[in-house]
């Protein structure tokens, strides 16, 4: 294992045993696809939207969390999105991962077993100790924001 390397404890659901684990797609890869663990095709039509399983459940290590983001392809072909991009997985919770897929585009598309729904990113957290203060330092920007800095 290197350097930029963890190893994450992950855990099959019953009977999908004939689904390739998420593996990274090329050697700069940020992020490993998760797939569609349903057991018979389904269409999720335009506007509506569906809580997908991956067949997989994970340990991350404490101080780790692993975020679930759309699939570029998915989004620009057919409007596919997840709701709650991106979506959090902690590091103490074990049920199976889902994504909630949401049909954005104006024709139904159909979710088929081993799809390629999602795509998995593990990263550091850090947890912050708030320190109330009655000022807080100034900057050169200060309270600028919602385009504050122009396009």
């Amino acid at each position: 294992m290197s350097q930029d390397e963890i190893e994450v404890q992950l855990k099959r659901e019953p009977g999908t045993e004939d689904l390739p684990l998420p593996r990274y797609m090329s050697p700069g890869a940020a992020g490993m696809d998760l797939l569609a663990a349903v057991t018979e095709p389904f269409v999720l039509g335009p506007g509506q939207r569906a809580m997908v399983p991956s067949g997989i459940s994970i340990a991350l290590p404490k101080g780790y969390e692993a975020q679930v983001r759309p699939r570029s392809g998915l989004a620009v072909r057919h409007g596919l999105g997840i709701l709650n991009a991106p979506g959090t997985v902690d590091s103490d919770y074990r049920g199976q991962v889902q994504v909630i897929l949401v049909n954005l585009g104006d024709t139904p598309y159909t979710i088929n077993r081993g799809d390629r729904i999602a795509q998995m990113i593990i990263a550091p957290v850090v947890q912050a100790r708030w320190h109330e203060t009655s000022d807080l330092p100034e900057t050169r920007r200060n309270s600028g924001g919602f385009g504050h800095t122009g396009r």
